[in-house]
């Protein structure tokens, strides 16, 4: 059984309905909020059988007989998903859907990306307890706090982008929007948990079942793990999802550091396998001779919760002796902690999130849907803009050709859920333009459709990009080891990577410009593509993800002029695929990211422009030096010198000329993105801390911040530096 099968199995049984006869009694100790927690959950655990200790493994966290209710989970990256089906047959429910993690990183905003994720976590508590819906959803899965290294990687859909302190910021506030964080103070009680994927460096599909992710601990410490420390230590997650692959030889399901890190260090309490993960360790890994062999190591190694068969083998591990009771114990206290952090076993007058239930369905309303929209227009990134080609001018224009295989569809991906609308580019434009402007249609350029269209046309706008599913048949695609290959080789999902980075449809792209070169692009994609020819001829390109419901809406509103982009690319879109190195080849020092990379790339991390123009000036610091343990602030004046109200990203990247050990040529340490209107100045302020310059010292096994200089840089992307100071470092 796939991995994918797995999770949608646990899935459904974690939805199961308390529907069972509860005998609990309020007078049961537990019960008394003001114990301790763990008094309270000494208390269960005495009370409990060994089969409810056991069933408490998988996701099904409930315990009927004493009313303890279950938590539940549901996929959750960019929106609850709850399609429909499995083995109950549950019918779908629609829930907000927001861009592709790589979309809500583009906006470079960390507040609109938590507020999208408190969109989230409230859907699902409404879901969890509203009767009618019949399942529990209060641990979402999510964020994906892996990096993409690699543009090839057929999951880099899934992440916010390939810089660690980036990704660590976004992960960090989605985790808090999930959890109702609306404040400095972390709340008593969540309003759903977070579900951080895949621990830990898991960027490649083919073979991922069995292969190792190679580098050193300096590697470790500074790039993989850094996003996921971010999202437990500044965000407060506490639960996290091992990744199938090993790392340096050794399985992530039963890595040692899961409990020596994870557990001991960053508070871990949910320790998930992913789906069919354990069975790998006998069947690719060939680390066990047998499942139940597999599963006790998995337990032994931190692992509480099972998407996988465990429960006869943990029944006969007891029996043996190579699992004690209090192995079990441990393993359930750690998920009856986020139950109660979640309020579950508190009178629900205490729990402020216990009044969401029945009424208006949140995504009908007005306050979820001003967030999907605000987030799909600033994920909107404008590549190129030759001579002001956009924006278009609605009043000066009588015919538009909307021209491509995207342009009448918002494609879902296989961790999107159902929205409740959708507004496709041809509708946004449509309803932007209005009745006095023809619009025609063409999906491609069969019988010579596209190219007549863009002839008739006063301007064309060609849609194009890949397909998150490689087809509509996903669900049936899976193999022994991962997906079937996707039918365009620039196309990759979960279980395939891409082939190459060649834009298949660049072609029609070609074809319509050379019937009209008053031609726009607009790429949708989950990826980067080497999209040199239209880069070279196209008058202007704009780039957004998949999967958001206002998708038209946004596109429209940046084409016409109605919304000035201010998104920004969050990976290194390479020139050429002879840029990267093998796609196996784990140690990014050998040329990945805008850290490392030795070509020059067709945008670089960072990158992104706008309507209006932008000066920087004066860069300071609060204190002309920093401690080894101190902070400080770095503030740089912004002024719009344009025409037309716009955002910006300020990005502070940090140098280290006198190293004494090898360290990137700059890495960003701080962004803040500004709206200003035009002629103002704004003065914007980043926090700088020393613990930020440090480096992984493998012979001390510590984090160690050199007293050298530091370079200050800041720019408009990673490539593109406006000012630079140098910081002392004491």
């Amino acid at each position: 059984m796939s991995g994918q099968m797995w999770r949608a199995l646990a899935l459904a049984v974690s939805t199961v309905c308390l529907a069972s006869p509860v005998v609990a009694q309020d007078t049961y100790p537990f019960r008394n909020p003001d114990l301790a927690t763990e008094q309270r959950i000494d208390n269960i655990l005495s009370l409990m059988t060994i089969d409810e200790k056991i069933d408490i493994l998988g996701t099904q966290t409930g315990v009927p007989r004493l009313g303890i209710p279950n938590i539940g989970s549901s996929e959750g990256i960019h929106g609850v998903v709850q399609r429909g089906g499995g083995k109950r047959d549950l019918a779908p429910i629609t829930t907000t859907q927001f861009p592709q993690p790589p979309g809500m990183g583009e906006t470079w905003d960390p507040d609109i990306v938590q507020k999208a994720a408190g969109v989230e976590g409230y859907e699902a508590r409404y879901i969890s307890q509203t009767e009618k819906y019949g399942r529990q959803i209060l641990m979402l899965w999510g964020p994906q706090s892996d990096l993409a290294r690699d543009p090839r990687w057929g999951r880099s859909e899934e992440v916010y982008g390939e810089d660690p302190f980036f990704n660590g910021t976004m992960a960090t506030a989605f985790v808090k929007g999930l959890q109702g964080q609306e404040s400095e103070s972390a709340p008593k009680y969540w309003q759903s948990a977070a579900l951080l994927k895949h621990f830990l460096a898991n960027s490649n599909e083919n073979g991922r079942s069995w292969s190792s992710s190679d580098f050193d601990e300096r590697l470790f410490w500074e790039y993989y793990s850094v996003p996921f420390r971010m999202a437990f230590e500044d965000g407060g997650a506490r639960a996290v999802m091992a990744s199938y692959n090993s790392w340096n030889g050794t399985p992530m399901t039963i890595h040692p550091i899961l409990n020596s890190i994870l557990t001991k260090h960053w508070g871990v309490e949910v320790l998930s396998s992913d789906g069919g993960a354990v069975t790998n360790l006998v069947k690719w890994h060939k680390t066990f001779p047998n499942q139940k062999d597999a599963v006790v190591a998995s337990v032994k190694a931190g692992i509480n919760q099972f998407l996988d068969v465990y429960k006869d083998e943990v029944h006969a591990a007891l029996a043996d002796g190579s699992l004690t009771t209090a192995d079990v114990d441990y393993a359930v206290r750690r998920k009856m902690r986020i139950a109660i952090k979640l309020g579950l076993l508190d009178p629900p007058e205490m729990v402020p999130w216990s009044k969401i239930h029945d009424g208006v369905e949140p995504w009908n309303t007005d306050a979820s849907r001003d967030v999907s929209k605000q987030i799909a227009l600033e994920s909107v990134v404008l590549l190129k803009n030759d001579k002001g080609a956009l924006p278009l001018q609605k009043q000066t224009l009588k015919s538009v050709a909307v021209i491509g295989p995207l342009a009448d569809s918002v494609h879902w991906d296989w961790y999107g859920g159902t929205p409740p609308y959708t507004v496709t580019p041809l509708a946004g434009i449509k309803a932007a333009l209005g009745p006095d402007v023809a619009v025609t249609y063409a999906a491609d350029n069969t019988d010579g459709k596209a190219v007549a269209a863009a002839k008739a046309a006063d301007v064309a706008i060609v849609i194009v990009g890949n397909d998150p599913t490689c087809g509509p048949n996903m669900a049936h695609d899976w193999n022994d080891a991962g997906t079937n290959p996707c039918a365009d080789p620039g196309d990759g999902r979960e279980g395939r990577d891409r082939e190459t980075l060649t834009l298949a449809q660049e072609e029609l792209v070609k074809a319509v410009y050379a019937a009209n070169p008053k031609t726009i692009m607009v790429l949708i994609s989950s990826f980067p593509y080497t999209i040199n020819w239209s880069q070279a001829h196209i008058p202007a390109i704009l780039h957004m993800t998949h999967s958001s419901q206002d998708e038209g809406m946004a596109l429209a509103q940046v084409i016409f002029g109605d919304y000035n982009p201010g998104g920004h690319l969050v990976t290194t879109w390479p020139a050429s695929m002879d840029q990267l190195p093998p796609m196996m080849d784990y140690n990014i020092r050998h040329g990945r990211t805008y850290m490392y990379a030795k070509g020059k790339p067709l945008y670089p991390f960072g990158y992104g422009l706008s309507y209006t123009t932008f000066r920087y000036a004066n860069l300071k610091t609060s204190a002309p030096q920093i401690n080894q343990d101190g902070e400080i602030t770095v503030s740089v004046d912004v002024s719009n010198t344009g025409k037309v109200a716009g955002d910006t990203v300020v990005q502070l990247y940090v140098g280290y000329p006198n190293s004494k050990v090898e360290r990137p040529a700059k890495e960003l340490e701080g962004f803040k993105r500004v709206h200003l209107a035009v002629g103002e100045t704004k003065t914007v302020t980043i926090p700088l801390k020393a613990a930020q310059l440090a480096y992984w010292n493998a012979d001390a096994k510590t984090f160690t911040v050199e007293a050298a200089p530091v370079s200050l840089m800041i720019g408009e992307s990673s490539a593109d530096i406006k000012l630079t100071r140098t910081l002392s470092v004491r």
